[in-house]
């Protein structure tokens, strides 16, 4: 177990402490340094850290060659982990609308399905820049919307940055989709191709038999 996976596991223990206190009824949950903060501030940071994670684990695994099919396997799901719990609390506390947050995250089981599809056939569909950008972007509305529990006037950024979130999550499955599309079509031509190829070589061969039977049999 190496660092970048160790930093990816404590995002996944991350999430039910974010869960923990934004449905907490009482809006002042934690008292630190003799001041009592709002759950929006201790939630919104323990957000960041979470998604400092994604950053730091990233970048240590490529510097240092730690990439591992465990990192591998464990990344999405961490960050779809963190997103989720995020988008779900919010929905609980009224901070979102329940069918944005079905929209995003339906996106991200309906993506995650599709590439497991691919990677059972064989092929690998790559993260996309457009699905690298609907991270950051969920990020960001995510952080907008805690903040703005404090800070009235970033309702309207918040707000805005939630639909771009939807915008970027629609349109990167729509290209997921177009990808995965694309590769099963040139799999099913390329059997296809395989299949002619097999059938005209059978009925050469039993042509090549005929001829031969014909010129035994005459005289």
């Amino acid at each position: 177990m190496n660092l970048p996976n160790l930093l990816t596991l404590l995002r996944i223990f991350f999430v039910p402490l974010l869960v923990a206190v934004l449905v907490q009824e009482d809006r002042h949950w934690a008292a630190f340094l003799g001041l009592s903060w709002p759950n929006d501030l201790v939630a919104l940071a323990i957000f960041m850290a979470a998604a400092l994670t994604d950053l730091v684990d990233g970048y240590l695994a490529r510097r240092w060659n730690q990439i591992t099919t465990v990192g591998m396997l464990l990344d999405p799901i961490a960050d779809k982990l963190l997103i989720s719990a995020a988008l779900i609390s919010l929905v609980q506390v009224h901070r979102v609308p329940g069918w944005m947050a079905v929209l995003i995250i339906g996106r991200e089981f309906a993506v995650s399905g599709l590439r497991s599809i691919a990677a059972g056939e064989g092929y690998t569909i790559k993260a996309s820049e457009l699905g690298k950008s609907k991270m950051v972007t969920q990020v960001i509305a995510v952080a907008l919307i805690l903040l703005s529990g404090q800070f009235p006037l970033l309702l309207a950024p918040a707000e805005a940055a939630l639909w771009g979130t939807m915008l970027f999550a629609l349109v990167s499955a729509a290209d997921y989709f177009l990808k995965f599309w694309r590769q099963v079509d040139e799999r099913i031509k390329e059997r296809r191709r395989i299949e002619l190829l097999r059938l005209e070589t059978e009925r050469q061969r039993a042509a090549m038999l005929a001829a031969k039977r014909e010129r035994a049999m005459k005289p």
